[in-house]
């Protein structure tokens, strides 16, 4: 009977303890880890939302950029940490969708824990200024009478920007050639001097060179116009429908984090994206803050699961590889 007795107090003991950790949590920093180089997109969006974070949470939000391996690096350290939710990770397109089909990984990014959707960027369909297509129709007909002809860049090994290349190829009878580069910047720049034809880039690293132009947009990726280039039309306006395809980026953490630790990680980031200021912040910068409603870690779970049923029979027709 004293044996059961014990046993009972300890399982009441034990039911109470994620509560009674949640209720504490955070008691130390929390660990944000971006996979990416400092000064690209993501890491831009985790340091608008860093300090709205400490204050919701009450604790300093330390980012830490660990690159590499398309961003695998990163997010498999935050995968393999201790899921007591003082490590995060804030991962997109790229890393959570299309990096599983074309890595071999040591870790299933359908099993981490969902904290919320972040930001959204459309991708842009962008050109050298002097390229002789002038729209997207002409494009097509001037690619289809030259096969192979026109470059176009990507970033990183079987990265997002060929992806949508190659999408693209599939959807309008194209080929074009790649060429690979280590990061957007040095792209555009190319693009800029006249030394690289095409890209299909990520809307936020497009949009300072676009504004400036030193490169030409033939149309973002998406069914409507985007408020950041309100003069470039829509995919559907360009006779391409339904060729979409975003950027869009989220946070999550280790399989195992306690339900309760995730709903105050949640709390934050809607508390951050819920202000005026960082909400312009992230527009200013090309990412916009999803709504309200698709922030919980359902919804994320949700539009993962959706991206992953759009994506990856796409890249695995396509055959691509990281080498």
């Amino acid at each position: 009977m004293r044996q059961w007795i014990v046993a009972a107090a300890l399982a009441v003991v034990s039911a109470g303890v994620p509560d009674a950790f949640a209720q504490t949590f955070p008691s130390r920093p929390v660990t944000l880890i971006a996979p990416f180089p400092a000064g690209g997109p993501l890491d831009s969006i985790a340091r608008v939302i860093a300090e709205p974070m400490r204050e919701a949470l009450g604790q300093p939000v330390v980012i830490e950029n660990v690159p590499g391996a398309g961003g695998n690096l990163g997010v498999g350290r935050a995968a393999r940490a201790e899921p007591d939710g003082y490590t995060v990770m804030i991962g997109q397109w790229s890393t959570h969708v299309v990096n599983p089909v074309t890595y071999t990984l040591s870790y299933d990014v359908q099993e981490l824990e969902p904290i919320g959707l972040l930001t959204i960027t459309p991708q842009l369909i962008i050109a050298r200024k002097d390229f002789p297509a002038k729209d997207i129709k002409d494009l097509i007909v001037w690619l289809k009478a030259n096969p192979d002809k026109a470059t176009a860049g990507t970033v990183g090994a079987a990265g997002g920007a060929q992806v949508a290349s190659i999408y693209f190829q599939k959807e309008t009878g194209t080929t074009f050639r790649f060429v690979p580069y280590r990061g957007g910047g040095p792209a555009v720049q190319d693009m800029a001097a006249g030394q690289l034809d095409l890209m299909f880039d990520q809307a936020a690293n497009a949009l300072g060179p676009v504004r400036a132009g030193t490169v030409k947009a033939y149309a973002v990726m998406s069914k409507t116009r985007w408020q950041a280039l309100p003069d470039v039309p829509s995919a559907d306006e360009s006779g391409t429908p339904g060729l979409y395809v975003a950027y869009w980026h989220a946070m999550w953490a280790p399989k195992g984090t306690p339900k309760d630790v995730v709903a105050r990680l949640n709390a934050a980031v809607g508390r951050a994206l819920a202000d005026p200021n960082v909400s312009k912040r992230l527009s200013d910068i090309g990412h916009d803050p999803f709504p309200a409603v698709q922030r919980t870690p359902a919804a994320l779970a949700a539009y993962h699961k959706a991206e992953i049923d759009k994506w990856w029979p796409i890249v695995r027709a396509s055959g691509l590889k990281a080498q």
